[in-house]
Parts: C-alpha cells; structure tokens; sequence
C-alpha cells in the first residue's frame, strides 16, 4: 500500500510542476498561482496519505508580516506538510542542490521563486542566502531548516548559520516551528510512504532580531526545538 500511495503524491507532484512549466515558457508564472498549486498539493498529500495533522501555536504569527521560518526537518513531507500549516499566504523554501538538476521540475522550482542551496560552494551558498534575503524584502516569507540535512532518528542535530544571517539583514522576525512525526511516514532513504500517521507541527511566536546575535539566536531556536521535538516524543 505505501508503493501506492507514494505513486499517488508522485502524480499530484506532476500535475503542479506541468502547467507551471507550461505557464513558464508562456511567460505568465506568478506569485499567486504558484502559491495556490502549492497549497493544493499540500492538501492532497496530506489526504493521499491519510496524515493526522495536528497544528497548535501561531496564534502571534500575523499573515500580513513578513517572516523567517525555522524547523527541524525529518522529512520530505516536512515541506508539503508545512505548506498546510504555516499561516503565511506566500512561503518559498531553500531546497537543495540536487533537486534543480531534475529536468522540468528544476526550471520550474527556479521560476517558482524557490531558492537553490549548494552547502558543497560556499560561494553559491551566500549567493543563495543574498537571493533569500532579496524575497524577504520583497514580502515573501521564506522556510529554511537550519539542520541542513534530514535526521536519520528524529532528534534535532546542530543549526547552520545562514538563516539567521538572513533574518538578521533583513530585520524580519523568525518563527520557529517544529515538526514531529513525518518521520514515521517517509524516513531518509525510505522507497515508500506509510500512510494514516498522525503529524504534529508547533509554531513558536516570532522572535524579533534587532540587537541580537547570530549565537543567541541560534540558542533560542534550538531550545525551542529541543523543547517541542525532543523532549515531547
């Protein structure tokens, strides 16, 4: 059954990236419709595979702000996932390298405003950050897991610095977020999905950035997630 369902996600993944593709070549791909595919595709996944979401939190996170978004990441499903919880309309996310080489689905990615991450080039890797931070100025919330990888048995490993160099040079407000569970659906190397498990996601309030440093930041966020990961499982 998870070979079935994971099909199933693989095929609703296909029809958001062909019409985007098909718009990107037409010249008419735009923040609103991308924001809506993703939404879409977020809600059937998380029928597809029958996920028991539970969101609590956000109450502090205002849809009309502009925000840095921090979460641990034990998943794949964590972006699809978090595309169903986050209260903001319009979120891009810093993903990796290798998924932009997909032909289609990377000049797609790219045209959607998602964010290219080499962590192998440290000159892509600021280039990158700059062009994360360029969105944030723009009103476009961004994700990033400061882990920079998935964990391999849910515990939450040490936080890189980027994010918190983007949050700081813009000023917006990061709010932490943690995930527990996408981890029992699609584990790091797993070929399929199991479905009908329950996700929880917490949103932290947004913490303001003006007068703090990079090490005090990173404290803060990687308590919040020892807290609400770690210590709840």
């Amino acid at each position: 059954m998870g070979l079935v369902h994971s099909a199933r996600v693989v095929a609703e993944l296909a029809m958001v990236t062909a019409p985007s593709a098909v718009e990107l070549a037409r010249g008419r791909l735009d923040r609103r419709t991308i924001d809506a595919r993703v939404r879409r595709f977020a809600a059937r996944v998380i029928d597809i595979l029958a996920i028991d979401l539970r969101i609590t939190g956000g109450a502090a996170v205002s849809p009309r702000e502009t925000y840095v978004y921090m979460s641990n990441h034990q998943s794949l499903l964590d972006i699809p996932v978090l595309y169903a919880a986050l209260p903001s309309p319009t979120v891009r996310m810093l993903a990796k390298a290798e998924l932009f080489r997909i032909p289609i689905w990377g000049a797609a990615l790219r045209a959607a405003e998602f964010v290219e991450v080499d962590r192998r080039d440290p000159m892509r890797a600021r280039v990158a950050l700059a062009r994360a931070a360029a969105l944030v100025r723009d009103g476009v919330s961004i994700w990033i897991a400061p882990e920079g990888t998935r964990s391999r048995d849910g515990r939450v490993g040490p936080l890189k610095k980027g994010g918190f160099h983007v949050a700081l040079a813009t000023g917006a407000a990061i709010v932490p977020v943690a995930i527990r569970g996408t981890i029992d659906i699609l584990p790091r190397g797993a070929g399929a999905a199991v479905p009908g498990r329950r996700v929880d996601v917490h949103i932290g309030d947004p913490i303001p950035v003006a007068g703090r440093t990079i090490a005090d930041l990173r404290d803060q966020v990687a308590g919040f997630l020892a807290t609400h990961v770690e210590r709840a499982s």
